[in-house]
């Protein structure tokens, strides 16, 4: 699979912008809306807005849209701010809100008011949404449309003092009922919201909404290239009217770019939501859920997310991407960085019957196969050691490379040894095996001459450790779970979580840091949990397969 770069239209509008004069200076926003985790989607656009800041030596602002408090919390505010930085950015300056700026934005809806572009409508909810029109009738307009400007001078300032209801009068700008586009059909600016909100308290009785907040923020902030996704595209002409109807001190330009839709994914925030509140998932940051905070929690790494931003590229069309080249991201870092241990997840124990039961040989084993930096760790052997259970058979034809009865096998990293016999419990099962080691076959190359079958890891089973091991997988088994009609619930991954208690891993990942990952040769890669993980109790996660097993 290629990992080149794809192409990027916005940069080439950014080089002939700084090529013409146009503009000196690029400065790009990240404006996320606090009312739930970053997902994968965002982070294509953290690494698209920051991302052509730092390439053309200019800054990106982090901005909170924070006009709908009813939906908004102080939890969704930290754990943004941390997603961008764990994803390696630094905004500009402070954190910066919308709220910081109702204030001007009231004072820019009394101007429209005085300019005869903005009136106080009475219609309700469902009188204006049959006054609206359709995609094919034009609206109608509203009875409240005419109204004096001193009258709506006066309502709006008794909305602001909280005289009224929610629901009972709105903001709307005066623009064009026949408009072909929806948005222009006399849109809300303000609407009555009776509630705290985070930043401001209890200071406003009305909010702005984010079309009309969104393009004066970026005025305010001297954003020279407001970069959103498609779906913003017929919102533009709004954006433009307000920038073109308002004393704002700077003139930014709104781009589109094609949003993020991986396969095997939802990035719908109200349906993540849903998940988290009925208990699909443990929390927006499970390792399941497309969020930023769960794909680290999983063991993503930064590199990996933004390069995977980088190989899909930045176009002007929407279409889903193979989550596949995310996932060929995670490995093609991982098995370059992480150093690699043995975790045995189905414990079958070996006795080898010829090894002093008093005996510790400390075996040198390197933590990389290619990475000589990443040093080496020492490998206690002693005469009773953990094998997976699928690592053996009394029988087996010869496309079996594993231990077999009578046959030989190396130990990773350690000797080789030679199956004679098993013990087996009353419901006849393996409980045991016996086995020998094979003289002088520490190395590659045993001195009697005799190759083993195959390799496999093991674990000291005095010296190693029990562990719980967290199997996660693809949370959705379709490839389009929320597409049409589709009831994504419908398509839950019965096996996206498989719990193994009983796992042993070697002496030296309970040195292992929360969120330090490894290789568990032959099993995948995994991760110290965020949380959970600790030296008594360790608790590693399965970030992902060594290879795409989907498509087996």
């Amino acid at each position: 699979m290629e990992n080149t770069p794809a192409s990027n239209f916005l940069q080439t509008i950014i080089s002939d912008d700084l090529a013409s004069g146009k503009v000196t200076e690029i400065v790009t926003r990240f404006p996320p809306e606090p009312n739930g985790y970053l997902h994968i989607g965002h982070a294509k656009s953290i690494c698209v807005n920051f991302g052509l800041a730092e390439a053309n030596g200019g800054r990106c602002n982090l901005r909170f849209d924070d006009t709908n408090p009813e939906k908004e919390s102080q939890e969704f505010i930290e754990s943004i701010q941390q997603d961008v930085r764990w994803l390696g950015f630094t905004w500009d300056g402070e954190v910066r809100f919308a709220s910081s700026y109702f204030q001007q934005f009231y004072e820019w809806a009394v101007y429209l008011v005085e300019q005869g572009k903005a009136y106080v409508c009475d219609l309700n909810a469902e009188q204006a949404r049959e006054y609206r029109g359709t995609l094919k009738e034009p609206g109608r307009n509203s009875p409240y449309r005419d109204r004096p400007v001193a009258e709506n001078l006066d309502l709006l300032a008794r909305m602001k003092a909280g005289e009224f209801g929610e629901g009972e009068r709105v903001l709307r700008a005066r623009i064009d009922m026949a408009s072909p586009n929806m948005n222009m059909r006399d849109p809300i600016l303000y609407r009555i919201r009776k509630m705290p909100h985070h930043q401001t308290g209890t200071e406003w009785a009305i909010y702005p909404t984010y079309d009309f907040a969104h393009g004066q923020e970026d005025a305010i902030e001297g954003i020279t290239h407001s970069i959103c996704t498609l779906e913003f595209e017929d919102h533009r002409p709004l954006y433009d009217w307000f920038l073109d109807n308002l004393p704002v001190p700077s003139r930014p330009r709104q781009y589109e770019f094609g949003r993020l839709n991986p396969s095997y994914t939802i990035t719908s925030k109200r349906k993540l939501k849903q998940l988290v509140d009925e208990a699909v998932v443990a929390g927006w940051d499970d390792p399941r859920m497309p969020t930023v905070s769960g794909m680290r929690r999983r063991g993503y790494t930064p590199a990996a997310i933004r390069k995977f931003c980088d190989m899909i590229g930045t176009t002007r069309s929407d279409g889903v991407v193979d989550v596949a080249m995310l996932e060929f991201a995670i490995r093609e870092d991982l098995n370059a960085n992480a150093p690699r241990a043995m975790a045995v997840l189905k414990p079958l124990k070996v006795v080898l019957t010829d090894y002093p039961e008093d005996k510790t040989e400390m075996l040198a084993a390197p933590n990389h196969p290619t990475r000589e930096d990443l040093g080496q760790r020492q490998l206690p052997f002693t005469r009773e050691v953990y094998i997976d259970a699928e690592d053996f058979r009394e029988e087996a034809n010869k496309k079996y490379k594993r231990l077999v009865l009578g046959k030989r096998v190396r130990l990773r990293n350690a000797y080789v040894i030679e199956a004679d016999a098993v013990v087996k419990n009353d419901a006849g099962e393996i409980v045991e095996v016996h086995a020998h080691t094979i003289p002088n076959t520490i190395g590659e190359n045993p001195e009697d001459g005799v190759k083993p079958k195959g390799v496999i890891q093991w674990v000291s089973a005095s010296a190693g450790k029990r562990a719980e091991i967290r199997l996660y997988d693809r949370l959705f088994n379709h490839e389009a779970p929320d597409r049409g009609d589709n009831d994504f619930m419908a398509h839950i991954n019965p096996e996206s979580l498989q719990i193994v208690n009983n796992a042993w891993i070697e002496p030296s990942l309970l040195e292992a840091l929360p969120e330090q990952g490894f290789q568990f040769e032959r099993e995948g890669y995994f991760v110290a949990d965020r949380y959970d993980h600790s030296s008594e109790m360790p608790v590693f996660n399965k970030t992902i397969g060594l290879r795409d097993t989907w498509n087996d």
